[in-house]
């Protein structure tokens, strides 16, 4: 009889017999797959190249019943978890390392309801695929803004995006879901149903359960400035921002021009600013709104039009594409102070590779206008989040960019909120969980011993049951 080697939840081994785990393979929908087996590989290799973890086994779901076993399986026997939706999470925890991986990823199932303009997701859809649907009907809901990111991490992060300034976070959209908690059950969770939970979920991560189940045209673009006068310009951004009608959201990048087709081929790898533009009103109240922003100083293109919001979602993809090494930092801000766009500014010029960037994501508006203790997500108060995303392609780079990449984290500490988005959190950074989920915090542990006592969901920015 041969064994198969597993991490358990104590970080010690444990040995399952293949017969064990073959027996597994009758009662699914989908596939079990051991070591090299068809599937195996596929499941394991996600976004961000800096992660290479190779699991025991992968059960990849065809639906519920598929992840009922697989917690069963792995609550039975004490095993180490992880599970994937997109494969997107930055920290990596969509795969562990000798423990058993439950992908999601083949549930890839959107069901829109124009009628009542709802949606019901399953938990492997893409953003793009998500999209898809609800343009069709002419709808959307705030998601994220590279569409190969999964619609359930996204969700259950907080998840905010180009809409979020008019109709708030993700969650705050979100109606119910079906959720696989740790002793197996399948419940539903909504605010007339297991409300603690549908409470916890709503920004508190993968950390109580598996979720199986989650639902126009407008006018948006970029405008290219020559970095020169980036000073100014965000000098000049940061009051447009604070004036800002809600249907306008403006995001800001800093990086050096890649070769993109309206650009002057002489700026092409020179550092630049970009005003990237979404508009989420009346395509014919666009223009007064944008006035402001294009007052300030003399841009390189200005390429923003009305478009269908499916492609305005995507059309950072070819900047994104997986397999490259990601490491970011992240901090929340109030406001953009004199200070922080001195050092900000500064950073940009000693740019580790021609993929780093530095973006300030506007958020404010309705997605403020929630009480912190509405959900789990507790970030109210944070009017911009800034993303140090550092992206190399040659491992000898690895150690610039992460240096890079922390110090300017820490020369930009003094203005933040001292809160994080938990999706945008590299998995070095287990010191800033309880900044993650700041008042919310005791909560979701009283909430973690409640669904998930012994912490089988550990692989993710994890709150520890309270004892």
């Amino acid at each position: 009889m041969t064994e198969v080697q597993f991490t358990n939840l104590k970080g010690g081994t444990v040995a399952l017999s293949t017969e064990t785990l073959t027996a597994l393979r009758p009662q699914l929908r989908g596939t079990l797959c051991l070591k090299d087996e068809a599937g195996y590989h596929e499941a394991r290799t996600i976004w961000n190249a800096m992660i290479d973890r190779r699991p025991s086994a992968v059960v990849r779901c065809h639906g519920a019943s598929d992840v009922i076993q697989a917690v069963r399986l792995a609550r039975d026997n004490g095993l180490l978890v992880a599970v994937r939706g997109g494969g997107h999470n930055i920290a990596g925890n969509a795969v562990c390392e000798r423990g058993l991986l439950i992908d999601l990823s083949p549930m890839r199932s959107v069901r829109v309801d124009p009628k009542n303009r709802t949606a019901r997701v399953e938990p492997g859809v893409t953003l793009a695929e998500f999209d898809k649907e609800a343009q069709a009907f002419g709808l959307a809901t705030p998601l994220g803004i590279n569409s190969t990111t999964g619609v359930a991490g996204l969700t259950l992060g907080g998840g905010f995006g180009w809409l979020s300034r008019k109709f708030g976070f993700t969650v705050d959209n979100l109606i119910s879901a079906d959720v696989v908690t740790a002793d197996g059950a399948l419940v539903q969770a909504s605010a007339a149903e297991n409300g603690d939970l549908f409470w916890a979920i709503r920004g508190g991560g993968g950390n109580f359960g598996v979720v199986t189940s989650f639902g126009p045209d407008l006018t948006s673009g970029l405008i290219v400035h020559p970095f020169a006068r980036a000073r100014e310009l965000l000098a000049g951004y940061s009051k447009v921002a604070a004036a800002a009608p809600d249907d306008l959201t403006v995001w800001v990048v800093l990086r050096k021009a890649p070769p993109l087709p309206f650009l002057p081929a002489e700026v092409h790898g020179k550092e630049i600013l970009v005003f990237a533009v979404c508009y989420a009103g009346d395509p014919g109240k666009a223009e007064s709104a944008l006035a402001p922003l294009r007052a300030l100083g003399e841009p390189i293109a200005d390429v923003i039009g009305v478009q269908p919001y499916a492609a305005w979602q995507s059309a950072f993809d070819p900047l994104l594409t997986p397999g490259a090494f990601n490491y970011w930092k992240s901090h929340n801000f109030t406001a953009l102070s004199d200070g922080l766009l001195d050092t900000v500014v500064e950073a940009v010029w000693t740019l580790p590779t021609g993929e780093c960037e530095i973006f300030i994501a506007q958020l404010g508006g309705a997605s403020s206008r929630v009480a912190t203790d509405a959900s789990a997500y507790p970030h109210r108060d944070a009017n911009f989040v800034m993303n140090v995303h550092t992206r190399w392609r040659d491992r000898s780079d690895e150690k610039a960019c992460i240096k890079w990449a922390r110090e300017l984290f820490a020369a930009t500490a003094p203005d933040a909120t001292g809160g994080v988005y938990v999706n945008f959190m590299p998995e070095d950074e287990t010191d800033r969980i309880a900044g993650a989920y700041g008042g919310n915090h005791v909560r979701l542990a009283s909430l973690k011993a409640k669904y998930d006592p012994d912490n089988l969901f550990r692989l993710n920015q994890n709150v520890t049951p309270q004892a």
